[in-house]
């Protein structure tokens, strides 16, 4: 496993926080309904929310990684993308969370752009560009709830990486790796894991779900930019590598209207 560089690392939070910029091919944009439509149907066999992302995110192992498939920008118009062929770290978590929510394709592209959007509205403003934003608009429309564990600190972060944006203050509970690393029993296959930078303009550099192993060791299924795919990795050695300090932690919920 080699170590992802500083360039690419760069790359990689740019990519996370302007939740990628432009693809020149819009024929690109539109997922493989018929793929998505069979992990949609054989997904809702495995029962629980955290089961069906355990079974959709492990049946997408091996898609590419792939960063800019998100059309829009502060003078261009957006254009909602989706996608199986390829992911960044949180275009991942967003096709695999609509779903295991959705019942169809219908309800998946819906659902999709209530993730990645504000309200689900398609603009490139109302794009979650910062994952903490993420959390709190998906925590809002309760697709999501926090996960807090005793030990958990509090940060505050003031971000300003996109100038468009503006300077933007988040007070962040988050978790201590150790701490995390620690109390594994609190976790579910499926939670949403983030991965907060030391950079002081950012909040997060990565995000990817929570799996445990067949023999229970805890993993990390993630779209990594170093492996060029989407895999599991061990949380620990990612951490190590990584030189993490903190984490936050969301659960993925059951929607209202579940069958």
């Amino acid at each position: 496993m080699a170590r992802d560089s500083l360039t690419s690392r760069r790359d990689m939070l740019y990519l996370f926080v302007c939740g990628a910029a432009f693809v020149t091919d819009a024929r690109q944009s539109v997922a493989n309904e018929a793929h998505i439509e069979k992990l949609i149907e054989e997904g809702h066999a495995h029962g629980t929310i955290s089961q069906r992302i355990d079974f959709i995110s492990a049946a997408l192992r091996g898609t590419r990684y792939l960063g800019y498939t998100l059309i829009g920008g502060p003078r261009q118009t957006e254009v909602f993308v989706a996608r199986d062929d390829g992911f960044d770290c949180v275009t991942y978590c967003e096709t695999v969370l609509a779903a295991a929510i959705a019942h169809n394709i219908g309800e998946f592209e819906t659902t999709l752009r209530e993730i990645r959007y504000h309200n689900g509205i398609v603009t490139w403003r109302e794009r979650n560009h910062y994952f903490f934003e993420w959390g709190e608009h998906n925590v809002e429309n309760k697709v999501c709830k926090p996960v807090m564990m005793d030990g958990s600190v509090e940060l505050d972060k003031t971000v300003y990486w996109h100038k468009e944006l503006g300077k933007r203050h988040f007070a962040m509970q988050v978790i201590p790796y150790a701490v995390f690393l620690a109390r594994k029993s609190e976790l579910m296959n499926g939670d949403i894991v983030g991965f907060v930078t030391h950079r002081p303009d950012l909040d997060y550099f990565h995000v990817g779900f929570v799996i445990f192993g067949p023999n229970g060791e805890l993993l990390l299924r993630h779209a990594a930019k170093s492996h060029h795919r989407v895999l599991d990795e061990r949380m620990d050695r990612f951490i190590a590598i990584n030189g993490v300090g903190y984490v936050t932690l969301l659960r993925p919920q059951e929607p209202l209207n579940a069958a």
